[in-house]
């Protein structure tokens, strides 16, 4: 896939997504704004029971109390509804965080595979180089060795374009795809680094990673069966 269609299909994902987050931290402000009236209102009440307290009866003080009970209460569902917001937000974001990395790991697979591709071409092409100038030493055999070994301008030109080719060649991907990472992300792997490229799971519950990156524990495809990694691998050893 083509690196436009990429970026095409990931701005189409995330199309939504400004509506969807502005809608959420508007709720998140109303919410704020209701448990700012609760805690006046428990402010407000807690002085009147102060200010009363000595004239009230029994069954009036429990009422009174009563109300201030229900009125952390309800600051305390406030309080939990906006919890519940702000960890669908991040959810979202991280959704899309790891499309994108999904995204980029294929389109540097595509661009490896077009310069393995390449290079091999490049290899065809030197060895055709070195037969042809083989032929011509042989054709030229009995000339003086200063002429021999002199390069013409059009060799020369085509020897420094195979040089600039060969070094274009081998650039790796990651460095085309140097991209900064949010320092909030969450870590993974014996790295502790962002999730990124191809990750498996650990089949052990109580894993405490939880997923690793294929090159950090040796893995070039996905293992048949349950895979563990080599901590739990370990620890199940030691008992």
């Amino acid at each position: 896939m083509a690196k436009g269609m990429y970026l095409e299909h990931y701005l189409d994902s995330i199309e939504g997504l400004p509506c969807e987050l502005q809608r959420n931290f508007s709720l998140m402000e109303d919410l704020d704004n209701r448990t700012e009236e609760k805690k006046a209102e428990i402010s407000d009440l807690a002085s009147d029971y102060i200010a009363k307290v000595k004239n009230l009866e029994s069954e009036e003080r429990v009422q009174h109390l009563k109300k201030i009970e229900n009125a952390y209460n309800k600051c305390k569902e406030y309080s939990d509804d906006k919890v519940q917001l702000a960890m669908q937000i991040y959810e979202m974001v991280d959704k899309h965080i790891r499309r994108l990395d999904a995204d980029l790991a294929r389109f540097e697979n595509d661009l490896q595979e077009k310069l393995d591709s390449g290079s091999l071409d490049s290899s065809d092409e030197k060895q055709t180089r070195k037969d042809k100038n083989l032929k011509d030493k042989r054709a030229s055999h009995g000339r003086d060795k200063k002429g021999s070994d002199q390069d013409s301008p059009k060799q020369k030109k085509m020897k420094n374009g195979a040089n600039v080719s060969d070094s274009l060649l081998t650039m790796h991907p990651s460095d085309v795809l140097d991209m900064p990472v949010d320092p909030n992300e969450p870590t993974y792997c014996l790295c502790s680094q962002v999730s990124y490229g191809e990750m498996i799971g650990c089949d052990n519950s109580d894993c405490p990673i939880e997923w690793f990156h294929f090159a950090c524990v040796g893995l070039t495809t996905k293992p048949k069966g349950k895979w563990y990694c080599p901590r739990c691998t370990q620890e199940t050893r030691k008992k």
